[in-house]
């Protein structure tokens, strides 16, 4: 029914930038928080940053300053802008949405997430 779809990761080399965006397909009514997570090689998906619908943004300790979460409501985009970026953020980067969307029986909600963009840094 719906469905997000990542695209900006790659490599880059520590100190340099990468814009990462997820954007929502599908019947969507509505895209309440949104958010990005990571998942570095064996271990576990943690919280980089999230975004209220209202645009309040929650970082994690280890991104501020640094990252900046954003989001264009009319495109159901979320974007992840990472700079002065090191060998400690490479990750597979996931995005995930809260989503209302329409079907056949009403609306209904879906707690979605991305494919997964890896983001490799080079020190």
């Amino acid at each position: 029914q719906v469905q997000l779809v990542e695209s900006g990761g790659g490599l880059v080399q520590a100190g340099g930038s990468l814009r990462l965006s997820c954007a929502g397909s599908g019947s969507i009514f509505r895209i309440d928080d949104m958010a990005w997570y990571r998942q570095p090689p064996g271990k576990q998906r943690d919280l980089v940053a999230d975004i209220s619908s209202a645009g309040s943004t929650n970082y994690a300790d280890s991104v501020k300053g640094r990252f900046t979460i954003s989001r264009d409501n009319a495109k159901n985009t979320v974007y992840l802008q990472m700079n002065s970026l090191k060998a400690e953020d490479t990750a597979v980067y996931y995005c995930y949405a809260g989503i209302i969307y329409y079907s056949s029986s009403g609306y209904r909600t879906s707690r979605s997430w991305g494919q997964g963009t890896q983001v490799t840094v080079s020190s």
